[in-house]
């Protein structure tokens, strides 16, 4: 079980499946490989409930629901911005307030990675805040026949070591920790000081090594970042970087309000579209019933007759009106609504023309 810890005596297996919830697991046949001081195989399937729980709690909290990888915390963020013109100290730092030389501005860590949501001008930044913490997701490339072989252990010397040596006597005691998964091919590596040190700079190591990762090697030496393990180096084909910083970030629901608007905006002409071809649709058969019964009302008139016309409540009379004059009717009944044809018939001196809208 990739989630799950077990230790103790006896052999005590967990995995979290909510808020300080733990669910136990049956491992009293839990088998420990040599050399993996943290693996341990569980005698049998874990039930499908379990693991869904688990998933989805790890879901719940961006932990992903993959073997390694994703947030540290979950005040952990990536840079989703890229590169933009920033304003420095005098020192090489980043100033607490960036705007790229535009109206929109927004505070950035000590890596210069936005933590907070974009204002105007207007905006307060009120310090540079450090961050302690990096986590760098690598991924190696394929290579033959050693794939799995690796501990966590030898991983965390090699790299510790190419950290230092590549990038000028970085102190690799600040390499925390390295996590490994021979079938993604993925290597967590921590990267972390005490908070309040302002003499190591962890993020300038980072932006280094991303460069390296995606082959833009900002030293004249155009060597890659490549760890050697035993006699196998490993060649990195991606890289994500997650920042921690000292005091949590401020971001907002507001950075979804650009998409959320779109998802307003396609909705909401979707229905007035929908609510405009109906109203056209009712119209025009609304004119085509008209014209068919002023026509069917004008077959129906006999000449010299003073006629009244009984009109249902529904008739569209305006368009009737322009010829529907005495002597030819005498007046309109509104609400008559009967199921014949246009009969006619007498009372007294008038011919009586009655219509059904029914019919048409």
């Amino acid at each position: 079980m990739k989630w799950a810890t077990c230790d103790g005596t006896p052999c005590a297996c967990t995995v979290m499946v909510d808020d300080g919830t733990k669910q136990k697991l049956d491992c009293t046949k839990c088998k420990f490989p040599p050399n993996f001081n943290t693996i341990f195989i569980l005698p049998g399937l874990i039930p499908k409930c379990y693991l869904m729980k688990a998933e989805s709690y790890r879901a719940r909290k961006n932990l992903t629901t993959r073997t390694l990888g994703g947030k540290p915390v979950e005040s952990a963020f990536v840079d989703n911005d890229g590169i933009y013109d920033p304003e420095c100290e005098n020192d090489g730092t980043f100033k607490a307030k960036q705007c790229n030389n535009t109206e929109e501005c927004w505070c950035v860590n000590s890596a210069g990675v936005r933590r907070t949501d974009k204002g105007d001008k207007s905006l307060k930044c009120e310090k540079l805040v450090e961050t302690y913490w990096v986590r760098l997701e690598l991924k190696h490339k394929k290579i033959n026949g050693t794939n799995g072989k690796f501990n966590d252990a030898e991983l965390k010397t090699a790299i510790a070591n190419a950290i230092h040596k590549r990038y000028i006597n970085f102190n690799k005691d600040l390499v925390t920790d390295v996590q490994y998964d021979p079938d993604a091919r993925l290597i967590i590596v921590d990267v972390q000081k005490k908070k309040g040190d302002r003499k190591s700079d962890l993020t300038r190591m980072a932006y280094y090594m991303e460069k390296d990762v995606k082959v833009l090697p900002l030293f004249l030496n155009q060597e890659t970042f490549e760890p050697t393990v035993g006699t196998q180096k490993l060649q990195m084909e991606n890289i994500l970087v997650y920042y921690v910083d000292e005091e949590p970030p401020t971001f907002t629901m507001k950075a979804l309000t650009g998409g959320i608007i779109a998802v307003i905006v396609v909705v909401v002409l979707a229905v007035v579209a929908g609510l405009l071809v109906v109203f056209f649709a009712r119209r025009r058969e609304q004119q085509r019933y008209s014209k068919a019964q002023v026509g069917m009302a004008k077959r129906c008139f006999s000449e010299g007759l003073s006629l009244e016309l009984f009109v249902p409540a529904l008739w569209p009379t305006t368009s009737m009106r322009s010829w529907l004059q005495p002597p030819n009717v005498t007046r309109f009944l509104y609400g008559k609504d009967t199921s014949g044809f246009c009969p006619v018939h007498s009372e007294g001196n008038k011919h009586i023309v009655e219509s059904s809208h029914e019919r048409f």
